[in-house]
């Protein structure tokens, strides 16, 4: 098998590289190199996964990087891990196989299931005395939880929300923990917990549609209109948001708050480089919705749903200004054209 805390340290770095941050740094600074990473041979030590930690936060000088690495990650970046968790026919069976292979993953913190009338409890326990007073489990902490809220979007193609989130240490600031985990956490606890709803447990996942999801996306063409092929704010906000598309749109709130710039500070540097996030949203939204209606796996309302949009008609609009034409005529006349 793999080796899981290589993968799980390789997202971190192509995180790094959305974040502008050079892989090749973050490795020197953390004594590693890519060829290790790469290698099946000797496993990486808690020191050396510890220093990509803290050096990752501190070249994206992000206190946050380990919330906002999770917010980013999709199942496939795990490897293994990911691929079984997609077979599973259940979210509670996803879970429970999660919980399992944590170890995997990490040995600070194990796993464990909780489950009442009406709901069910993940808690992260930690296996490492005088964890509160290290700032790279602190970041891996951040990560686990976030990580199995979001992903339960791509499971499901729809956003999930926590009844609850506690944390068993103080944070300074709450509110990027409230944006992220889509509640108002509460801090100073006696566990580390995420609690959902009883109603997800069983509810069927869409493994098979959030994979087919993630090929189309991969074989979208890059935007080569407004978009350079420099490394500049514009090329990685729009690949961030190509990667990042199986559930939609993310808002330019969203997107500041992932690069750890302000939402003024965004439309400012994005403004100096000709563009604006609503022209990089549309031309993602535009490359998504052609991509969606030429593979012929979604109806029309639900590619309306999946690129953002709350009204079907919306949608129509806006995509007959982009083309022309309505979605159901473009997708006829593709068929047309594939089938002379």
């Amino acid at each position: 098998m793999e080796d899981q805390v290589k993968k799980l340290v390789m997202g971190i770095l192509a995180y790094a590289v959305q974040r502008d941050i050079s892989p090749e740094v973050l490795c020197r600074l953390s004594n590693i190199t890519i060829d290790e990473l790469k290698s099946g041979q000797e496993p990486l030590s808690d020191r050396q996964v510890n220093e990509v930690w803290l050096n990752a936060v501190h070249l994206s000088k992000d206190d946050l990087f380990g919330l906002h690495f999770g917010e980013s990650l999709q199942l496939s970046a795990l490897g293994i891990v990911g691929e079984i968790i997609k077979t599973s026919d259940t979210v509670g069976e996803a879970i429970s196989i999660a919980a399992s292979l944590t170890p995997l993953i990490t040995s600070a913190f194990r796993l464990e299931l909780l489950h009442d009338e009406n709901t069910f409890t993940l808690l992260f326990v930690p296996q490492v005395e005088n964890w509160q007073q290290s700032p790279a489990l602190l970041q891996t902490l951040d990560f686990l939880m976030v990580f199995v809220v979001h992903e339960l979007d791509g499971l499901l193609l729809k956003k999930v929300r926590p009844v609850s989130v506690k944390y068993a240490r103080s944070i300074p600031v709450t509110d990027e923990y409230e944006r992220v985990m889509r509640c108002a956490p509460v801090f100073d606890s006696t566990d580390n917990a995420v609690t959902f709803d009883r109603s997800y447990w069983n509810e069927p996942i869409l493994s098979a549609n959030f994979e087919l999801q993630r090929m189309l996306v991969e074989k979208v063409q890059p935007f080569t209109g407004i978009i350079s092929s420099t490394p500049d704010l514009r090329t990685r906000i729009y690949n961030y948001l190509m990667s990042n598309a199986y559930l939609g749109i993310i808002s330019q709130d969203q997107i500041a708050s992932n690069f750890n710039i302000s939402t003024r500070t965004l439309q400012r540097k994005l403004k100096e480089e000709g563009v604006s996030f609503q022209q990089l949203a549309d031309e993602a939204r535009k490359s998504l919705a052609i991509t969606y209606l030429k593979s012929g796996s979604y109806p029309m309302k639900q590619i309306s749903y999946m690129l953002g949009y709350n009204e079907i008609t919306a949608f129509i609009r806006t995509f007959k200004r982009w083309t022309g034409t309505t979605p159901s005529v473009y997708q006829k006349n593709d068929r047309v054209e594939y089938m002379s």
